[in-house]
Parts: C-alpha cells; structure tokens; sequence
C-alpha cells in the first residue's frame, strides 16, 4: 500500500514539475510579448517592476502546479447520488424536499464508504429536516444552493457566490456568512432572502486555476440563467445583488444580468479580467470595497497573458462604487457586527451605505 502511495504521489509531483515549468514558460512568453497592456514601463524602473511581478506569479504557478496533483492524488472522492432532476418551473418547496432526501442519501453512502467526516458535514448541512436547498450535488468536492428566508414573498434578495477552497467539506462557513447577513437583512426589512450559491467547481487557492479564468468562466454559463430562474422564482418584482468574494467576483464579471439585478458587489476581490466596471456585462450598479487587513491587497493586480485578472476594483480608476468595509480579514466580511455586513446589508436594501463614493 505506501509502495502504490508512494508511486503515485511521485507520479502527481513529475507531472505537476511538467505543468509548472509549461504554464512558467507560457506566461514568462505572454510577459514579454503582453508588458505593454500589463502597464510595464519600458525603461528600467518599470522593466524591474515587471520582473518582481513576473517573478511572483511564477513562483504561485510552481507551488501551485507541485503540491495540488499531490494532494489530489492522495484524497479519494466521496460517494453520493446523481443531483435530483426537476421539471422546468417546479416550485422551490417540492426542490427543497427532494433536495432533503438526496442529502440524507448521501450521508447514508459516505457513513458506508467510512467517510464519517463529510458524513457529519453533511448531516449538519440537513438541519435538522428544514434546509431549504434549491439544488444540491454531494459529488466530488459537491455543489449547493441554499435559501434563507422566504424565497416566494422576497422582494429583497442576496445572492453570494464564494470564493476559492468552498465545497461541502467547508460549506459550514459559508453557511455562517449567510445566515448573518441574512438576520441583518431582516432586521431592516421583512420580506428578504438570501441565497448561497456554491453553483461551481471553486479553485483551490494553492493552484494554477485560481489565476486563471478558467472556472470563472464555466461558472457564469451557470450563474447567468440561474438569476433569471430565481427571479421567476420571487415575489413579483423582486430585485435580485449579487454579493461577490474573492474569486467570486471573478465569477460575478462574467455574469450576464438581467435587468432584475441591480447591484453587483465586489469584495476581497483579486481583480475581475476587466478594466473598468463599464466593460461589465451588466446594467446594475457595481459596487467594490476592502477590509483594511485583507490579504488581498498584496496581490499584484496585473495580467500576463491568461494569468492574473488586471485592474484592482477598488481603485478609483475601475469606477465601481466604493464602500466602506472597515478594518477586517479576507474572511470578516461577513461576520456579524462588522462594518462590512453592515455596509452590505444597505446595498440589498437600496440604502446608500456608509462610505460611499464614486459611481460605476
């Protein structure tokens, strides 16, 4: 058995030094051939600059190229049952019901397998018989869209796209964030919802995907009609934001809105492709904002090539509307009693929240 580990875990390592020293090269080829559009200077200030930032990215994509194909080499797959299938238009109830069945299944299955750790996930995601899921994927690192409140009567409703490293076996914290917006929401105004919309395969933050678009890009096919489902889905009327984290809002940049959407949030964000909020494919207002101890900040935000995702939202030179996130973490956002949630709760609720300006 640590003969076969071992052979694999060598395998995953080779293959990752081959990925590392391809996508090093691909984007070493696109920094020279793209400085220009990356905001290189030609002279030797900036030729330095764009060596330390070429430099950073490549050392990620090493790091990231080795360790993952290990680490997934070595972690097996939990079981679980195909997602349950709905007709068109089928109301959010009769989705929750049979959402709660295919949980309880897959709990069922991972306790066999042994896989009591995402079993005990699992069953605190099922709460108790009253998780309202609107679909649910306990597959691979799985997929979830979960409702707070009462989706039908809402005519406020958030929807948060996560960032990188969420899945079932960290879905507790974004749950968490969820429901403290959601009390927030309710506490200025009744008839709101909050949805949780781990709709996509989400990049570690220690790999290659996770400087790309890639998954960005697969996850708006699924956001953008998705919106249009729930609006349906809504009292009538309702007006839908989108709250976006991190790699989330890379997500969100791509997403196509309808005219349902009127607030696209940008938060933590590490860039979104784009060059302005104008160049969003959007007509709702866009809103970018940062805590003051977030990592974030430090990355660079330049693009070389497919690497990297180029303008920072919060600054003034993007257009977005700037909020005030106060002093937190990349994971504070959401965190009761924080400026942050305070900030955007009032963004969901049409309010002018502390600390804005300029406009998208």
């Amino acid at each position: 058995m640590a003969t076969g580990t071992a052979r694999v875990t060598g395998t995953a390592r080779a293959t990752g030094m081959a990925q590392a020293a391809d996508t090093a090269r691909a984007a070493d080829a696109a920094a020279e051939v793209g400085s220009g559009e990356a905001g290189f200077d030609s002279g030797r200030a900036g030729g330095a600059r764009g060596g330390r930032l070429r430099r950073t990215l490549l050392a990620s994509l090493v790091a990231a190229a080795v360790i993952v194909p290990v680490s997934a080499a070595a972690s097996a797959q939990a079981p679980a049952p195909a997602p349950a299938v709905f007709a068109e238009g089928a109301p959010p109830q009769s989705r929750y019901a049979a959402n709660r069945d295919n949980i309880a299944e897959a709990v069922r299955m991972a306790r066999d397998a042994d896989r009591s750790g995402r079993a005990d996930r699992l069953r605190a995601m099922a709460a108790a018989g009253t998780a309202q899921f609107l679909a649910f994927d306990g597959r691979g690192g799985g997929r979830a869209v979960e409702v707070f409140g009462e989706l039908e009567t809402a005519d406020r409703i958030a929807v948060l796209v996560p960032g990188s490293d969420t899945t079932l076996d960290t879905y507790e914290r974004f749950r968490s964030g969820a429901v403290a917006l959601q009390q927030r929401l309710q506490a200025g105004h009744a008839r709101t919802a909050v949805v949780a919309w781990l709709g996509y395969d989400t990049p570690g933050t220690v790999s290659t995907t996770v400087l790309t678009a890639g998954r960005a890009d697969e996850a708006a096919a699924e956001l953008g009609p998705f919106l249009d489902r729930l609006r349906d889905m809504a009292a009538p009327g309702a007006r839908l934001s989108l709250l976006c984290h991190s790699y989330g809002s890379v997500v969100c940049a791509r997403t196509v809105t309808g005219a349902a959407v009127g607030d696209v949030v940008l938060f933590g964000s590490p860039g979104t492709g784009a060059g302005s909020a104008r160049e969003l494919p959007t007509t709702a207002r866009v809103w970018a904002g940062r805590g003051g101890a977030d990592w974030i900040a430090d990355v660079p935000h330049v693009r070389l090539g497919r690497v990297g995702f180029g303008t920072d939202p919060v600054d003034p030179a993007f257009g977005a509307r700037a909020f005030a996130a106060g002093p937190g973490g990349h994971s504070d956002y959401l965190k009761p009693g924080t400026r942050s949630l305070d900030a955007l709760a009032a963004i969901v609720l049409g309010d002018a929240p502390a600390g804005e300006a300029g406009h998208a």
